[in-house]
């Protein structure tokens, strides 16, 4: 059975680094066939751009998690042991800052509202609350479709 990712990209976990939960959900499904079609494991968004933002090798994380399938404490603590042992708190701020301050396309914006069925009166513009939209929507489909 496919899995829609629920995590939103606001959401941190202990070491503070929003959208990495939600980039280790996607890893996961995707390394045991779950993923839901769409979604891709490690794309070029803020999966990326957490990555970027923590210093870490996409295509190391993608093969840690391919090969160990960890809890997400596992892979927080793998990201870390990456860096050394430690992620500057500066380092941790201006990650979530650009993805908290990351807007979609107006196209993209249209296209995810118009699913949604919410009109575009231009009070969403951030991706993180339109990208929760558009997994609200996939997972009313995939369930209800």
């Amino acid at each position: 059975m496919a899995i829609v990712p629920n995590i939103s990209s606001d959401i941190a976990g202990p070491l503070g680094a929003i959208h990495l939960p939600r980039l280790w959900s996607k890893l996961l499904l995707s390394a045991t066939g779950k993923l839901q079609d769409g979604y891709p494991e490690c794309g070029g968004g803020f999966d990326q751009m957490v990555l970027d933002g923590l210093k870490v090798d996409r295509d190391a994380a993608v093969a840690y998690v391919k090969d160990n399938k960890p809890s997400y404490i596992q892979f927080e603590n793998w990201i870390v042991e990456q860096r050394g042992g430690s992620i500057p708190a500066a380092e941790i701020e201006a990650s979530n800052a650009a993805i908290r301050g990351y807007n979609h396309a107006d196209d993209t914006r249209k296209e995810i509202l118009a699913a949604a069925g919410r009109a575009d009166d231009g009070s969403i513009l951030d991706a993180v609350n339109l990208n929760n939209l558009d997994d609200w929507t996939e997972l009313h489909n995939a369930v209800t479709g």
